[in-house]
């Protein structure tokens, strides 16, 4: 197999930390460049923790992808930021993978039209953990039997965005093979606004936000007489990084964006 040559933007992060071991240690991938927001002009391995990592900080990300020949941009930083990122990378015809949510359907939009344009794959995926897709991809069949249906998100008190892009990730797909059902007594009042948590298309999404967390999901599932749970956790950021690497291969193969593992998976 032919080495990709990969540059990480957000590697001093956890999940960033995460992806330049998972690099370093696949045969066929290639560390090139890292792009943060100090150290430029530094190599990652001067920095504590990235032995052995002697490739170079940029701050400018079009210095790095213009100086720098890599085939991939793997992305763990902000939605503001990633959205940047990922839009400047296609323009240099680098594929990006992308772990980081918040995008705007427009901006989807956007970067889809770009990446079919370049004729390169991008792949922003709202979760990299192959369990939490798995949990999405069987509630998506479970919604398809029962109408009332409650999300709750745990993650650690870090996280800016909430919901979470698996939550929303999974309220979307779900709400694909649902009827659509407000949940709940017709006449129920909040004393407390905010209690009955977001509400997508009748269903209820609630956010938990504390430390100690990672990355949790459940799906609540109501029928008379009945309920089903599905539930999946991500207990270290390593958890994330076979459906990083998987990203990884597959943005190769494809000239389009696509938004969530659930499609790239059996």
């Amino acid at each position: 197999m032919e080495t990709v040559k990969i540059i990480i933007a957000g590697a001093r992060g956890r999940m960033g930390a995460e992806a330049v071991k998972m690099v370093q240690e696949t045969e066929s991938f290639q560390l090139v460049a890292v792009l943060d927001h100090k150290h430029e002009g530094k190599l990652l391995s001067e920095i504590e923790g990235f032995s052995g990592a002697d490739v170079p900080i940029f701050t400018d990300m079009n210095k790095c992808f213009t100086e720098i020949e890599a085939d991939v941009l793997i992305d763990l930083t902000t939605p503001e930021t990633g959205y940047i990122h990922t839009k400047t990378a296609l323009e240099h015809h680098i594929r990006p993978v992308v772990g980081t949510t918040g995008f705007t359907d427009s901006q989807l939009e956007e970067l889809k039209q770009l990446a079919e344009e370049k004729g390169l794959g991008c792949i922003i995926a709202p979760n990299f953990a192959i369990g939490a897709v798995l949990m999405m991809k069987f509630s998506e069949m479970a919604a398809k039997y029962f109408q009332d249906i409650e999300i709750i998100e745990l993650h650690h008190d870090k996280k800016l965005d909430a919901p979470s892009g698996t939550a929303v990730k999974t309220a979307q797909m779900m709400a694909e093979v649902r009827e659509t059902k407000t949940q709940g007594h017709p006449d129920e009042k909040e004393t407390i606004q905010g209690a009955r948590g977001a509400d997508f298309d009748g269903m209820r999404i609630h956010s938990v936000r504390l430390p100690g967390l990672i990355a949790h999901q459940q799906v609540l599932f109501g029928e008379d007489g009945q309920t089903l749970t599905i539930r999946h956790d991500s207990y270290n950021r390593a958890s994330f990084m076979s459906g990083v690497k998987m990203c990884v291969e597959t943005v190769m193969k494809t000239d389009t964006l696509i938004y969530g593992m659930e499609h790239i998976i059996g």
